[in-house]
């Protein structure tokens, strides 16, 4: 079992009486791990090194930090086995796809050390004579980084990368079901050189968290999680008006149209739904299929959801794995079950599986109304609703009749159905005859309750800065 320290101002540090957590392997669920719980002493020491070290570190070039997450990146390639194999043990993942979700975070971080010589502010012309009006980009301060549990090394870096770009320091507070592999990330901190202080990371308490998060020195919150740990987030905020960035809750709805190629949507959003047991924030849970192509297109879901095999990743790499723990796997059963009690139709899945691990069976649902709690809150699990529509304007109509708007999909040949959706969408993103995957040079926010900010792109590394307007006579 592995043993892990919290890590501050570039050292590992004994607990000082925080007590500790329990890792569990969600496929077997022995306990692989275990991490300090820290307390509020550590977590105010945390805040208070991230403090010290951020205005030296906002002080350098940009491109001499730049040159540091170039050095992070390749640390983190030299330590993606490692950190593959920690995160492979805590989240159910093939070792496969946890070593590559480290190289994609150090992939992420050189696109953002490449922003070293593109951070910008601007000249604005002034109403009165002999007079400029500068526009000038700034670090926060200290940064608290709030990091899920469904791509905990990947969101990691996402955040964190754009933060230290912009010039401010820290505070990582991992997800207390994977938090093995953002120690091991913090070894790679270690082995890249940053300066001591630059980056924190710590496992708490919720009740400790929100010691850093209403720190005084705390500028910034940036959280990928729920819609309700993001109204936690802003009863946070206010305590010091600390900015927020938030991305919550997602109902990915995928449209189907006639003219759809009705394999390849079939297989993508299959794909889609069962990525990672479904606990991707943009999986399609919801399919609007048109009237004319229900029926096929339901045959080819059924076909493949009953064909997709689940297990231990370790010993079938290829399987679905498991969720994150029972409690989400009860709740995602209790909600299946609702829904075939209010009129939807089972087509396959939706048991509970004897025996050791959290595992949930790909799940399809079809029959299904609107106005069904399963269509309109999020699941977060391997199971798919599908809705009957006649016309595209109905389809449009139904998608956007729901509290959450991070991401959105179409299967269509016709141009002008996408101009349309292009258009009146409410999502934060539109992938079009594809399922999504966030490209990082785009930019990744949600509309409704889906979130505040944004991650990845210009406009996701610009939300760790804030302005100041110099008026300059002469």
């Amino acid at each position: 079992m592995r043993d892990y320290r919290n890590f501050i101002n570039n050292q590992f540090v004994e607990s000082i009486g925080g007590g500790a957590i329990d890792v569990q392997d969600p496929a077997t669920e022995q306990i692989v791990a275990q991490v300090p719980s820290a307390s509020a002493e550590e977590a105010r020491a945390a805040v208070d090194a991230a403090a010290r070290a951020q205005k030296d570190w906002a002080a350098l070039p940009s491109v001499a930090r730049g040159q540091y997450l170039h050095k992070l990146a390749d640390a983190l390639d030299a330590r993606a086995g490692e950190i593959g194999q920690a995160l492979a043990a805590e989240s159910g993942k093939s070792l496969a796809d946890a070593t590559a979700e480290a190289s994609y975070a150090a992939e992420i971080t050189r696109y953002h050390a490449e922003w070293a010589r593109r951070l910008e502010g601007e000249v604005i012309p002034s109403d009165n004579p002999d007079e400029n009006l500068l526009l000038m980009r700034e670090a926060i301060g200290v940064v608290a980084c709030l990091i899920p549990f469904n791509f905990p090394v990947y969101t990691l870096l996402r955040k964190i990368a754009p933060a230290l770009i912009a010039g401010n320091a820290v505070v990582v507070r991992p997800s207390n079901n994977t938090p093995c592999s953002a120690f091991e990330i913090a070894k790679a901190v270690q082995q890249a050189g940053l300066p001591a202080g630059v980056v924190n990371i710590l496992t708490m308490s919720h009740q400790v968290a929100e010691t850093i998060c209403t720190h005084p020195k705390v500028g910034m919150i940036t959280l990928t999680g729920s819609v309700g740990a993001g109204r936690k987030v802003l009863e946070y905020s206010q305590v010091n008006i600390a900015k927020s960035s938030l991305e919550l809750g997602g109902k990915t709805p995928a449209i189907i149209e006639p003219d759809a190629n009705l394999a390849q949507a079939a297989n993508d959003i299959v794909g889609s739904a069962l990525s990672h047991c479904g606990q991707v924030c943009t999986s399609v849970e919801r399919a609007y299929v048109h009237e004319s192509v229900y029926d096929d297109f339901v045959r080819l879901l059924k076909e493949r959801f009953t064909a997709r095999q689940w297990g231990n990743r370790a010993e079938h790499p290829n399987y679905m794995g498991p969720l994150v723990n029972a409690s989400s796997r009860l709740n995602i059963h209790q909600m299946v079950a609702r829904a075939v009690d209010d009129g939807a139709v089972l087509e396959t899945g939706g048991v509970l599986p004897e025996g050791k691990g959290w595992f949930y069976p790909p799940t399809l649902l079809t029959g299904c109304r609107q106005d069904m709690e399963i269509v309109q809150e999020e699941i977060f699990g391997p199971v798919l609703c599908v809705l009957k529509y006649q016309t595209a304007d109905e389809a449009l109509r139904l998608a956007n009749d729901h509290q959450f708007g991070l991401a959105s999909v179409l299967y269509t040949e016709n141009y002008r159905t996408v101009m349309r959706f292009a258009n009146r969408i409410e999502a934060g993103e539109l992938y079009v005859n594809r399922t999504p995957a966030d490209p990082y040079q785009g930019y990744h926010s949600g509309w409704k309750r889906s979130g505040l900010g944004g991650d990845d792109g210009k406009h996701g590394m610009l939300e760790f800065t804030q302005t100041r307007l110099v008026i300059m006579k002469y």
